[in-house]
């Protein structure tokens, strides 16, 4: 069975606070690329930053996520991602028109189940590493939403409720597949 599990969606949809109980639960978890890439490159010559050149953070996002999708079989238990490969390729197909999500999200796959937070405008917030606005999360959102079932994956709305309600909804869910198989 495939255990690296996707939480995807939009920027303030409380993705890597989830992510951050899963780890003080003893999970292994992978970092967003995102932001990730944001931080090394604020560090440098600022170059591949989203607000500067967005194909070019797209791309070293898609790298990261492959490297970080290559490196979990390794992990035992489940491997939560905050974010990944699908995302960052839907930002680059949306921006330039090159056809490479479904090459890729064929190519590396995630566990079949993915759960996406919804958009939650009361925790929302920007910082220097997310400076887009609410309405651009949501569209996000919107397109992945819409993209995930395209390639195969089951979509699961997370409820808005407290991060830890939200990672015992989520375990409870596995848990309830592993049993079923």
């Amino acid at each position: 069975m495939n255990r690296s599990l996707l939480i995807s969606g939009c920027s303030g949809g409380g993705i890597s606070t989830l992510l951050a109980e899963f780890a003080a639960r003893g999970h292994a978890v992978v970092e967003e690329p995102g932001r990730r890439i944001v931080s090394q490159e604020l560090e440098g010559d600022g170059a591949a930053l989203p607000w500067v050149d967005m194909a070019a953070f797209a791309r070293r996002a898609i790298e990261m996520a492959m490297a970080d999708h290559a490196a979990a079989p390794e992990q035992s238990g489940w491997t939560f991602f905050d974010r990944g490969l699908i995302n960052a390729a839907a930002a680059l197909q949306h921006l330039t028109g090159e056809p490479i999500l479904e090459k890729l999200g064929v190519a590396h796959r995630y566990h079949q189940r993915v759960f996406l937070p919804p958009p939650w405008p009361e925790i929302y917030t920007t910082d220097p590493e997310r400076r887009h606005g609410f309405d651009e999360a949501v569209a996000e959102y919107d397109r992945l939403a819409a993209i995930y079932p395209t390639l195969g994956y089951d979509v699961v709305t997370l409820p808005k409720i407290a991060v830890a309600d939200r990672a015992d909804f989520i375990l409870d869910c596995l848990s309830r597949e592993t049993r079923q198989q």
